[in-house]
């Protein structure tokens, strides 16, 4: 019942999304438009930022679902602009009123996440350690967010399966090497240099 609920504010934020922004949005606004008390609300979220992360972050994941690997990827991350596109006026709304870094918060969690299970799947095997495994997934993570950040300010116009193509042919082949450059067993695998 707790997730329906959810559900049911998030339909009513985005509903009243499309008649005004953000700011003018009260939980009252929401309450109502969802036939549910104040309480009822607070019973699930702190606040309308509470929601608005909740319900971005719920979206994100959807399109990441199953999607973690090496060779999923890229359609984990086209879904992720096509989730974004689907629900543009929610977006926009909310790229408007709270800002690029409060989305780029709400991205963070999720992008890292699709990375660093490919870092993983691809460093099975390796000496890696895990500070290492992080900084490959967070260099990557901050350029895909870069991405899908501009991307939003310029009202989404770049066609996203053209992004993703792009991005593929740009970091086919780099986690692994970056993984090799970060191998503390590399004396096993490479011939020291004369």
């Amino acid at each position: 019942m707790s997730q329906t609920t959810k559900r049911a504010l998030e339909a009513s934020l985005k509903n009243l999304l499309l008649q005004k922004p953000l700011n003018k949005i009260t939980i009252n606004d929401i309450a109502e438009d969802c036939g549910i008390s104040r309480m009822t609300f607070y019973y699930h979220f702190k606040d309308i930022y509470d929601l608005v992360e909740w319900a971005c972050v719920e979206d994100a994941a959807r399109a990441l679902e199953g999607k973690k690997t090496y060779d999923t990827w890229q359609e984990g991350f086209l879904n992720i602009f096509r989730a974004v596109q689907d629900n543009k006026p929610f977006i926009m709304n909310v790229y408007r009123s709270v800002g690029r870094e409060r989305v780029e918060h709400y991205l963070n969690p999720l992008i890292h996440s699709l990375l660093l299970d490919v870092v993983e799947e691809k460093s099975v095997g390796m000496a890696v350690n895990e500070e290492d495994k992080n900084f490959i997934a967070d260099f990557y993570e901050y350029a895909f967010i870069g991405i899908v950040l501009n991307w939003i300010n310029d009202s989404m116009k770049e066609d996203p399966a053209l992004i993703v193509e792009r991005t593929s042919k740009l970091i086919h082949g780099n986690v692994i090497r970056g993984l090799n450059a970060f191998r503390t067993d590399r004396s096993l695998h490479f011939p020291p240099n004369d």
